[in-house]
C-alpha cells in the first residue's frame, strides 16, 4: 500500500461541489480583489477566533513581517522567539530589522516559558510564541510574563488554527495573532493566504493600511506599505473551508487519537500533550534515535514522511550573521536530528492509518 505524506486532493473532493460554487460565483462577479468574500471570511475568522478584528493577507509570512511594522519593532530592537520553528516565524523579525533571541523548546516541542526572562534585556520589544505543530504553547504564564515586563506579544498561529489553552483560543491571547492558510493548514486555501487578527482598533486600522500600499482611500498613502491582499477566490474557499472546521478537525483528531493508541515501539517517542493545551494535530511528529534508518524503512514500505524541521534557523546559512554555532541550542539542535512527522491528512482512510501502525509497530531500531 502506497501512502503519501499529504494528498491535498482529497480535501478538495470532500466538499467539490461546494468549492466549484464558490469559485465560479467569484469569477461571475467581476470583483476579485479586496470585496465581499474577504470582508465575509474576515467576519467569520475573527468570530471564530474570539477577537474584534481580522486582516486578509497575501500569507503568513506577511502577516508576521506586517505584525512587527504595526508595532514599531525594528532596529536595535531584540524579540524572543522560540528556536525551535520554522524559519518563517525568525523571517518576520529580521525583515523589520529587530534581532531574534532564541530560547530552547520544552518537551511540547514549544517554547519553553521557564527560559524566558532570562533572554530578557532592556532592548527586548516582544516575544514570538509559535504553538508548533498545532498544540498550544503555554500561554497563561507567557502572557503574565510579557505583562510584567510590558511587552508585545505575538502569536505564530500557522499551524494552531482552533487550538486552545484553557478557554481561549490562540491568536487571542497577545496583540496580534499571525495566521496562515496555505494549503496543507487545517484550515487551507488553495494557493497562498494569511490573516492577523486583533482586539485593538488602532493594529486593525494599521495593518488594513499596511496591506494595501499604505492606503485606506485609494491614491492616497499615508504610511509606507506593501501589497498583500487576500485576493477573493482565496477568501470564498476559506469562508466554506471554515464551515467544515469541525468535521475536518475530528478526523485529525481520529487519525491522532489511533497513532497515539496503537503505535507500540520501544524505538519511537510519541508526542506529548500539555495539560490545559489543546492540540488540533496540524502534524502528527514522533522522535527516533536513528531517523535516517527509520525513514528509509517508512520509504521502503510505500509511506511518505517529512521532517519538521531538519536545520534550526540559527543554523541556517541564512543566519550565519548572528554568529550561531552548533551546540548552542542542544534540546533545538537535538530536536532537529530526531523528529520525523507521520501522514496525517483530510480523506485519509481507516486502511491507510491502519497501514501505518502496523509498519511502525514491525520496525526494529
Amino acid at each position: 500500500m502506497k501512502i503519501n505524506f499529504n494528498q491535498l486532493d482529497r480535501g478538495y473532493f470532500k466538499y467539490q461541489n461546494e468549492y466549484d460554487l464558490a469559485v465560479l460565483q467569484t469569477l461571475k462577479s467581476g470583483w476579485y480583489i479586496l470585496g465581499k468574500n474577504v470582508e465575509r471570511f474576515e467576519s467569520e475568522f475573527a468570530d471564530f477566533i474570539g477577537t474584534k478584528f481580522c486582516v486578509g493577507l497575501n500569507s503568513g509570512l506577511d502577516a508576521l513581517i506586517l505584525a512587527f511594522r504595526a508595532l514599531g519593532v525594528g532596529i536595535g530592537d531584540e524579540v524572543i522567539v522560540p528556536a525551535n520553528t520554522y524559519i518563517a516565524s525568525v523571517l518576520g523579525i529580521t525583515e523589520n530589522g529587530a534581532t531574534p533571541v532564541f530560547v530552547e523548546p520544552d518537551h511540547y516541542f514549544n517554547l519553553d516559558d521557564n527560559r524566558i526572562e532570562e533572554k530578557i534585556t532592556k532592548n527586548t520589544k516582544a516575544i514570538l510564541v509559535v504553538h508548533l505543530y498545532g498544540q498550544a504553547a503555554n500561554m497563561k504564564r507567557i502572557k503574565e510574563i510579557a505583562n510584567r515586563n510590558k511587552l508585545y506579544l505575538i502569536e505564530d498561529c500557522a499551524q494552531s488554527h482552533g487550538a486552545k489553552f484553557e478557554n481561549r483560543t490562540t491568536g487571542a491571547w497577545g496583540d496580534i495573532g499571525c495566521f496562515s492558510f496555505y494549503p496543507t493548514k487545517n484550515i487551507g486555501a488553495f494557493g497562498d493566504s494569511g490573516a492577523i487578527v486583533t482586539d485593538n482598533p488602532l493594529i486593525y486600522e494599521k495593518i488594513k493600511m499596511l496591506r494595501n500600499y499604505g492606503s485606506k482611500i485609494k491614491y492616497h498613502n499615508e504610511i509606507l506599505g506593501v501589497n498583500s491582499r487576500l485576493d477573493e477566490i482565496q477568501a470564498a474557499i476559506l469562508s466554506v473551508k471554515l464551515s467544515h472546521y469541525n468535521q475536518l478537525q475530528k478526523e485529525r483528531e481520529k487519525i491522532s487519537r489511533r497513532y497515539l493508541d496503537e503505535i507500540k515501539n520501544e524505538f519511537i517517542k510519541l508526542p506529548k500533550i500539555r495539560e490545559n493545551a489543546g492540540h488540533v494535530w496540524h502534524l502528527f511528529v514522533i522522535r527516533t534515535d536513528d531517523r535516517k534508518k527509520l525513514q528509509k524503512y517508512l520509504t521502503d514500505h510505500e509511506i511518505g514522511t517529512q521532517i519538521h524541521y531538519p536545520i534550526p534557523p540559527h543554523l541556517s546559512k541564512a543566519y550565519d550573521f548572528l554568529g550561531h554555532k552548533q551546540g548552542n541550542l542542544t534540546i533545538t539542535e537535538n530536536y532537529a536530528d530526531t523528529v520525523i512527522s507521520l501522514p496525517l491528512y483530510e480523506g485519509m482512510t481507516e486502511a491507510e492509518v491502519s497501514y501505518v501502525i502496523n509498519i511502525i509497530n514491525e520496525y526494529e531500531g
